[in-house]
């Protein structure tokens, strides 16, 4: 690695580290903080301790999205990377909740099943305020008070486990939930490697917009969304089915669908590589495929089920979560337009008009996901690598989006793709989606003009790239002298 190299790789370090230091120590006063705290530690503070604390968590994000814009053009090697990745994880593994309340509900749902409550018919609110969990039920975001859980068995046992070990205090319940969020980073590393290899794709650059992601350090660390453990699991499984161990792959994929349901997507691509695998004749093949992977995940379901002792409640609550309004939902928002034109028309009820566009655009979803399926099918693609814009479509057609869920198809993409579109495109949005919600929670509508902005600023500069590269000079690129370097870590789009 020559001198210019290292030093602009090590500062872009430095500088992702300040960055989350500050997102971090901005987070202790204007983070998503209990409602009650016994421990006096996450507490509501003064008006100018939370102006720096905005200050701070603002500018160390925009700091933190810098650097990592900037570490992909540095050509950084696996290791580089995996030490710098360990550098802007370490500064919020002790902040409390950073951009969402959900930990909260995970803590309170755990400690539910603890006390032999139905997750699947009740909210938080039947905890009792002074007994376990109680604090985390109180902190819970006011809609989600009285919502079931739409998590599977899988996720709640773990949740239960937190509960159990913690009491349900909320400092070390929080941290309990957040060493599982790690456990996923680490699980998200680990398949992102191997589905590059496989795939011909740079190692680092997969890692670097899969899990070196700000948007994923701030959401999965940060904020410890159960998606980084759904889609660990889910690629983890896509790597053992490309290795030919599809069963014990699909177990695992099994495995994120008990902790969220979109990870059965994976279960048809998957399909599409035991089927083109398989010997025999051409019904055989397309049999084993369309069945054996989902006959796998449905066991480990059932086996889950079993052995959380939740029942199968599940089954009936994985769209609870539409129900509430997210402006990220292009179909909730045209449905909600649409059915408020035609009250103010026809004095009509708007609720069915929005659930009719709602369930129009989960259609088209699954047909465009079934098209991707049929072209991996018949060679024109590879299974894995269409999986990842089957998740953006579902995510992009779903009736609730939040900023975290494009991970889904990021980590795919990231380790998949060899350029064009979808790698620029999620590679914008992660930059621009940070901004969304505040350290809060709340999701202000400053939220979406830093995050347009943020977006305008991305394509721009991917655009100057590709006309850069297309004089043949690409920024930041550096020639290796006879070194045997990764290739440098770029996404300009093509």
């Amino acid at each position: 690695m020559g001198a210019s190299r290292a030093w602009t790789t090590r500062g872009c370090r430095w500088l992702g580290a300040a960055g989350s230091l500050g997102v971090a120590l901005g987070g202790w006063a204007v983070g998503t903080l209990p409602a009650h705290d016994p421990w006096g530690l996450w507490v509501p503070h003064g008006p100018a301790v939370r102006a720096a604390g905005y200050a701070l968590a603002y500018g160390g994000l925009t700091l933190l999205l810098v650097a990592w814009w900037l570490y992909g053009r540095a050509g950084a090697s696996v290791r580089d990377t995996l030490t710098t990745l360990g550098w802007w994880t370490a500064p919020l593994v002790l902040a409390p909740p950073l951009h969402s309340a959900d930990v909260y509900s995970y803590i309170a749902q755990g400690a539910m099943v603890l006390e032999g409550h139905d997750v699947y018919s009740v909210g938080p609110s039947v905890l009792d305020p002074g007994g376990p969990g109680g604090d985390a039920a109180a902190s819970v975001g006011g809609h989600w008070t009285d919502t079931p859980a739409p998590y599977g068995p899988f996720f709640l046992v773990l949740a239960r486990g937190v509960a159990w070990a913690t009491g349900g205090t909320i400092v070390p319940a929080v941290l309990g939930m957040r060493l599982i969020a790690l456990g996923a980073l680490v699980l998200i590393v680990w398949a992102l490697r191997n589905l590059a290899r496989e795939h011909g794709r740079s190692e680092s650059a997969a890692l670097w917009l899969g899990a070196l992601n700000p948007l994923l350090l701030v959401h999965v660390v940060g904020g410890v969304h159960n998606d980084g453990l759904m889609t660990g699991l889910m690629l983890a499984g896509a790597v053992l089915a490309l290795r030919g161990r599809w069963i014990t792959g699909s177990a695992l994929i099994g495995l994120a669908v008990m902790v969220k349901s979109p990870a059965a997507v994976a279960l048809l691509f998957v399909g599409v590589v035991v089927g083109r695998a398989a010997g025999g004749p051409l019904v055989r093949r397309v049999a084993k495929g369309l069945l054996a992977p989902g006959l796998v995940a449905g066991a480990v379901a059932v086996a889950a089920t079993f052995a959380g002792g939740t029942g199968f409640g599940w089954l009936g609550t994985q769209s609870v979560a539409g129900r509430i309004h997210t402006a990220l939902s292009l179909t909730s928002d045209l449905g909600l337009g649409l059915g408020e034109l035609l009250r103010l028309l026809a004095g009509t009820d708007p609720d069915p008009v929005k659930s009719a566009v709602q369930n129009l655009g989960l259609l088209v979803a699954l047909v465009l996901i079934a098209r991707l399926a049929w072209l991996a099918a018949t060679g024109r693609t590879e299974p894995v690598r269409a999986l990842g814009p089957a998740l953006l479509i579902l995510v992009a057609l779903s009736p609730m989006v939040q900023p975290w869920y494009l991970l889904w198809a990021t980590a795919v993409i990231a380790a998949t793709a060899d350029g064009g579109r979808a790698l620029g495109a999620v590679t914008v949005l992660s930059a621009a989606l940070v901004y969304e919600t505040q350290p809060s929670g709340s999701t202000p509508p400053y939220g979406f003009v830093l995050a347009a902005l943020a977006c305008v600023a991305g394509v721009l500069l991917l655009r100057g790239e590709r006309a850069a590269g297309a004089r043949g000079h690409v920024p930041g690129q550096r020639r290796p002298a006879g070194a045997t370097a990764e290739p440098d870590v770029r996404t300009t789009a093509r």
